[in-house]
């Protein structure tokens, strides 16, 4: 059975990438992906033949991955983050049928919410939720219904795809849209280029978020009604309450 492995490189830095990524780009023969995820991962593997494709042609990478594999080929369609989050494994798993005797293999990779919660503390340490506000392939009204739910639910929000020269005010309607269930002090944070030259952080209550300047490598996090900015790191606390007569060293017990 051929096979083509779909990988998710996390966000950028070798550092990031799990060992089972690591030993499915080492058994194939050639690694596919988009220009800018072949570039990171061309110089760990020089070896290796790549074929790239700008962005938005992901059809085209998959199917031409699917070819490789089923010549006889081991083949590697690569993204960042996780390939199952916002990634190359649902088109793939779509198109798989039309090529016989193709096994793919999907091998996690770290999503955009956790490298970057991790980079600003622990703001996912309750419910949340994760939404994109790219409105490209998504009605923008599903999207707002989406924020709505999650706002009115209270989950810890966090963003993908914020901003583009497109669409520079959705984070702004986001924004606005859970206003409505929270307050202007709620606190947030915001990652850019998570694992890469130039990455950053910052906290900052919702009311000044609606203003931030972002882009698409900045993943934006809206903490709960519960979520707090604690030493510098942005936390929603897990759950745990201390009791007044708990034990003397503060031990907590566990709301179920």
């Amino acid at each position: 059975m051929a096979k083509l492995y779909v990988i998710g490189l996390g966000p950028g830095g070798a550092e990031y990438l799990t060992g089972e990524a690591r030993a499915a780009l080492e058994a194939a023969e050639v690694i596919c992906g988009y220009t800018g995820y072949i570039e990171l991962i061309a110089p760990l593997y020089p070896e290796k033949e790549t074929f790239a494709t700008p962005m938005r042609r992901e059809l085209e990478r998959c199917r031409r991955a699917l070819e490789l594999a089923q010549s006889g080929r081991t083949a590697a369609l690569v993204c960042s983050g996780d390939a199952g989050v916002y990634g190359m494994a649902a088109p793939v798993l779509e198109l798989l049928p039309a090529y016989e005797n193709v096994e793919a293999e999907i091998v996690a990779g770290v999503t955009a919410a956790l490298s970057g919660a991790a980079a600003l503390g622990a703001p996912l340490g309750h419910d949340f939720c994760v939404i994109s506000l790219s409105d490209l392939l998504t009605p923008w009204e599903c999207i707002e219904k989406r924020l709505r739910c999650a706002a009115e639910g209270d989950f810890v929000i966090c963003l993908y795809n914020p901003s583009s020269r497109r669409r520079s005010g959705h984070l702004r309607r986001a924004c606005e849209i859970v206003l409505r269930f929270r307050g202007e002090e709620t606190a947030c944070g915001i990652a850019r280029n998570i694992g890469r030259e130039g990455a950053e952080t910052r906290l900052l209550t919702l009311a000044e978020l609606r203003d931030a300047a972002v882009d698409m490598f900045t993943t934006v996090f809206i903490g709960s009604s519960s979520t707090r900015e604690l030493g510098g790191y942005l936390v929603t606390p897990r759950g745990y309450r201390t009791e007044q007569n708990g034990a003397e060293d503060g031990g907590a017990l566990y709301e179920g």
